[in-house]
């Protein structure tokens, strides 16, 4: 591996996924994260030739000692659900001025929470952003920090936002995650956010990571947000996982999770109480347009090859 090192902030599903599509460009990678290479968990053989650092994120010395060198700086972080207003900021800050201290290119992993209801209409890039979640807001106001900092020629910004992942490694975190892989293989009922039966672009995790590593590496794209992969042609949720089930073997009962079960399991825990107000993604098809980012050559793996792909992955996690 040759060059300037690419840091990425986060071992999380994200995080990995993109320090995954570095290494396959043979490029010196660093991650940094807390809790050292056990956290690595199912890559963490694919990622044994990564430097990793280990440390606190929000301590600015720490984070500018990790970036540095860095020619790219990948903020790929993501606090726990409940403390977003007040964890995240902070967070994306220390790592900003790290990049700055770096005098690298900053590549935020964002999603479109910030857009708000698409009101029947695909999301693209130039979409209005009219949030009405506070998720939304938070995601907004750090955006706004960000091109701040890029207009001002402190740092060169550059954002890839992604829908709702899934994928090899996703975990409990995902809506087609663990929790409804576990039902699947068990036969057991799987039930899903809001409506089965409407559309719902979901991005898949090495396509996000793949996205990442091109905003990190080409020269034409800082100064703007892109969408990352998404197949042009969504499945609904109850499609997705009538084939997760197809390749499983089994033939589970699949029903809606309405937003009232959410608001019921909320009073216990606050991660599935924040859920609540994201539920609008789920009761409108939700789509999100991707051809920018197909028109630098980077695509979406088709989706009946991305279910396989994680079903494999799951199997392999679980025997």
């Amino acid at each position: 591996m040759t060059g300037p090192v690419h840091v990425v902030f986060g071992s999380g599903p994200v995080g990995r996924a993109t320090a995954l599509a570095l290494v396959r460009r043979d490029l010196p990678v660093r991650l940094v994260n807390r809790r050292g290479r056990a956290a690595l968990g199912r890559d963490r053989e694919a990622l044994r030739a990564v430097e990793l650092v280990t440390g606190d994120a929000t301590d600015a010395a720490f984070a500018s000692s990790a970036a540095r060198g860095a020619a790219s700086v990948y903020q790929t972080l993501n606090p726990e659900y409940h403390r977003w207003a007040e964890d995240f900021p902070p967070l994306q800050r220390a790592v900003l001025a790290a990049a700055e201290s770096a005098r690298a290119r900053f590549v935020n992993m964002d999603n479109v929470y910030s857009y708000g209801r698409p009101g029947g209409r695909p999301l693209t890039e130039q979409s209005p952003q009219h949030p009405h979640t506070r998720k939304g807001r938070v995601r907004l106001e750090m955006a706004d920090e960000l091109w701040s900092a890029h207009r001002a020629g402190r740092v060169e910004v550059v954002s890839g936002r992604a829908s709702d992942y899934y994928g090899p490694g996703a975990g409990i975190a995902s809506p087609l995650g663990d929790r409804v892989l576990d039902a699947v293989v068990a036969g057991r009922r799987v039930s899903l956010f809001g409506d089965p039966d409407l559309v719902h672009n979901y991005t898949y995790l090495p396509d996000i990571g793949e996205g990442l590593a091109v905003l990190g590496t080409r020269a034409d794209v800082v100064g703007s947000a892109w969408h990352l992969p998404n197949d042009p042609e969504p499945w609904s949720s109850r499609a997705m996982v009538e084939e997760f089930s197809r390749l499983a073997g089994t033939r589970p009962r699949i029903g809606g999770l309405p937003k009232t079960a959410l608001r019921a399991v909320g009073i216990f825990n606050p991660t599935v109480r924040e859920l609540v107000e994201m539920a609008y993604e789920f009761e409108e098809p939700f789509v999100v347009d991707s051809s920018r980012m197909a028109a630098l050559g980077v695509r979406a793996t088709p989706i009946p090859e991305a279910l396989e792909r994680t079903v494999a992955a799951y199997r392999a996690d679980h025997a």
